[in-house]
């Protein structure tokens, strides 16, 4: 059954499409907005045997066709995706598996494709609502529905769905995943918004929510199809009483251990224990077959015991109450050969963090459905299985490590300095060495001062801090610098990031139905009061940026030449700035708008290239004496090179005091002589003289100047540069 509905959202129109589009897949949805356009499919099979987790894959890809364009490289077809498309495969998997139902384990795939894309409105967000309607409809037992939704504020104002273009000039931009009744997933930054400007925009992102939510429920209500029967496998009431009596007790006192290898040496003594007596009470056979069932009951009495603990005693994992921070170590500088570095440790989460600086010529080229466009700013996260004890094959960085890339990235990329103050390209690199929970946010704070170290000027130092929440019933406790346990085994994982005046990047995700406003504001209010806590320590290793760049990195001095004269930088061909470059070893960069940037760890070598710069752009200027050589003689006068590319006429009567015949008496070609700017017309054309740097012949008068003809081209057409037509492309 075709059904399609739309609703007015922002003051446009989004549309909610199903039953003409990929009708084999068990939920499908056409989602448009503006005129971008997103396809949606739901499909779920059978349960693959022996799995102990939810195999939920959420895809997002965009095609090239839908910007109208054709992908670049030998094949021409798309390849492998991109780190933004992982990052919207990350939004819609976030919010969306948690509202599957616990002990569900069959093989799940949501594909989101994007077929036309208006370059105004992005498609991540209308992918999440896509995919929680497609599901909805569909046979595949969930809790939704959900909807993605995305916030800016431009002028102060909070707008719903915001074109690119207002985007770039929002000081807050979040996407929020919104149900009926709460939200349930965010991600985003802010130029150091407050606690309550965060909160309201969170609040304006659940009303404009709701005319969506309304409206997927209504296509159910069309066109959805029953929900398919699933009960998850229930282990005997005797047998899970059995466990709790075997369990609670050891694991109560093992919870308590502070060091976290000492814990989960205490934990696995503790399963061995109650596996083995099992087995001797109900039979090797019988226990095999219902040994998951048995190491998950045993994991949901472990949650139980430390959820109690807190909520019931106040008491944490590692002994903390909810608010205490974790011992905090920073050291900068411990790297000699990189441009900055730090060592941030909390608790038993440590990261060594290097700042790189660069020129324009290591930016990151982004090609998007936007469009080609530069980035100067970024960060890579690692976590190698060595931080947590394992051994993983090493492939590259999976979903999870760009994630926490991006939000340490977004985190600090609100207080850096801008190109034209500091013109250069900034790489930050987190290696997580230690993990036990916040590994991002040591990313964030040993971010900073890498970049503090490198002494790059930030607008204010930035720290971060993830929240945690542990919900039983009606009572709750947050949870301040979360433990990996707190995080695994509690309802919210809330990082926040900032500096002393406010928000730079925020991320929550939940287990829970939601949250109220109420829990949202203790925790905003708390991780603030983390936050700072952090800052102090981290301003007793190193208060500020230092005032000088490492040794080891680039100098960048910046010239302004006028834009007609990077031709004359350039060179036919770029053989004149290549020949710069080979002479003195410098890179040289020179953007559309005549910036001429020269960096190299060498100030000698900057100043070698800066002074050739200056000779070839220089401008003669009106009563100024230069050495030049003459390059042509005509019968009024001779041509005379006084600056690189720059001719000048010095007419007969310049030559000399006494009246001359032919200018060959006095000049030839290739002559080298002193000369003077007398007159540059509205032209340019620069009219010089000998005759005025000569001493006057004694018993002779002074003579008037005479009129002279404007100075004439090598082919006679008046004064030029040499060089060729400017190159509009820009140069690295």
């Amino acid at each position: 059954m075709f059904v399609r509905e739309s609703v007015t959202v922002g003051g446009r129109k989004l549309t909610l499409e199903t039953g003409r589009l990929a009708k084999q897949a068990h939920g499908s949805v056409l989602i448009t907005y503006g005129e971008t356009v997103v396809l949606v499919t739901a499909v779920c099979t059978d349960e693959r045997p022996g799995l102990d987790f939810f195999p939920l894959t959420c895809e997002f890809v965009e095609k090239t066709y839908a910007a109208g364009r054709i992908p670049g490289g030998f094949f021409k077809r798309e390849g492998r995706q991109r780190e933004e498309e992982i990052l919207a495969c990350r939004i819609m998997d976030r919010p969306l598996r948690p509202l599957f139902p616990d002990g569900f384990k069959k093989d799940t795939q949501i594909i989101a494709t994007v077929l036309s894309s208006d370059r105004q409105n992005k498609a991540d967000v209308l992918a999440l609502t896509g995919a929680s309607a497609a599901i909805h409809i569909s046979d595949i037992p969930w809790n939704g529905p959900i909807v993605g939704i995305r916030v800016g504020r431009k002028d102060g104002e909070l707008i719903v769905y915001p074109t690119v273009e207002e985007q770039e000039k929002s000081d807050i931009d979040l996407v929020v995943a919104v149900s009926k009744d709460a939200i349930v997933m965010v991600e985003g930054g802010a130029s150091e918004a407050s606690e309550a400007e965060v909160i309201d925009a969170l609040m304006f992102a659940h009303r404009e929510a709701q005319p969506i939510i309304e409206l997927i429920e209504r296509m159910r209500a069309a066109v959805g199809k029953p929900k398919r029967e699933w009960a998850p496998a229930v282990l005997d009431a005797e047998i899970a009483k059995r466990i709790k009596d075997l369990a609670d007790g050891e694991l109560a006192k093992a919870t308590r251990v502070v060091n976290k290898k000492a814990r989960y040496e205490g934990y696995s003594e503790i399963k061995k224990k109650v596996a083995e007596t099992l087995k001797a009470e109900l039979g090797e056979e019988k226990y095999k077959s219902i040994e998951n069932l048995v190491k998950n009951e045993f994991e949901e009495r472990k949650a139980h015991v430390v959820r109690t603990m807190v909520i019931e005693e106040k008491i944490r994992i590692d002994g903390r109450d909810g608010r205490t921070i974790r011992p905090i170590v920073t050291e900068a500088g411990l790297l000699p050969r990189v441009h900055g570095s730090a060592l941030f440790q909390r608790g038993e989460t440590q990261a060594i963090v290097a700042t790189t600086l660069g020129t324009t010529a290591d930016e990151q080229k982004i090609d998007s459905l936007l469009g080609e466009t530069w980035k100067r700013f970024y960060l890579h996260y690692n976590f190698p299985p060595f931080s947590t004890g394992e051994t993983k094959p090493m492939r590259g960085p999976g979903r999870r490590e760009i994630g926490h890339g991006a939000l340490a990235e977004r985190a600090l990329s609100k207080v850096m300095p801008p190109a034209d103050k500091f013109p250069y390209t900034i790489r930050i690199v987190s290696e997580t060495l230690e993990s036990n929970g916040s590994s991002s946010m040591a990313a964030v704070c040993g971010g900073c001062l890498s970049l503090m170290d490198a002494g790059v000027p930030v607008k204010a130092p930035v720290a971060g801090i993830a929240m945690g929440l542990i919900m039983e019933g009606q009572k709750y406790a947050i949870l301040s610098d979360i433990l990996g346990d707190e995080d695994h085994l509690g309802d919210m994982d809330f990082k926040v990031c900032g500096t002393s005046r406010g928000i730079t990047a925020i991320q929550m995700d939940i287990k829970i139905a939601g949250l109220s406003r109420e829990i949202l504001e203790r925790a905003l209010d708390q991780a603030r009061e983390g936050r700072l806590h952090i800052l102090g320590k981290m301003a007793e290793t190193l208060p500020a940026a230092r005032p000088e760049l490492s040794k080891w990195a680039p100098r960048i001095t910046s010239v302004k030449v006028k834009p007609d004269q990077i031709r004359l930088i350039i060179g036919p061909g770029g053989k004149t700035i290549k020949g710069i470059v080979d002479q003195t070893g410098v890179s040289i960069d020179v953007e559309d708008d005549g910036t001429v940037n020269v960096a190299s760890a060498d100030p000698d070598a900057v100043k070698r290239a800066l002074d050739i710069i200056k000779g070839l752009t220089a401008e003669p200027e009106v009563g100024a004496t230069y050495r030049g050589t003459v390059k042509r003689i005509a019968d009024f006068g001779a041509f005379v090179e006084i600056l690189p590319n720059v001719d000048g006429l010095v007419h007969i009567s310049e030559l000399a005091h006494e009246r001359i015949e032919r200018v060959e008496d006095v000049v030839k070609e290739g002559d080298e002589l002193e000369v003077k700017v007398i007159s540059i017309d509205r032209e340019g054309r620069v009219r010089l003289s000998r005759r005025e740097l000569l001493p006057l012949p004694e018993g002779m008068e002074e003579r008037p100047r005479r009129d002279a003809p404007p100075p004439r081209d090598r082919e006679g057409r008046g004064p030029r540069r040499d060089g060729p037509p400017r190159d509009r492309e820009r140069r690295r």
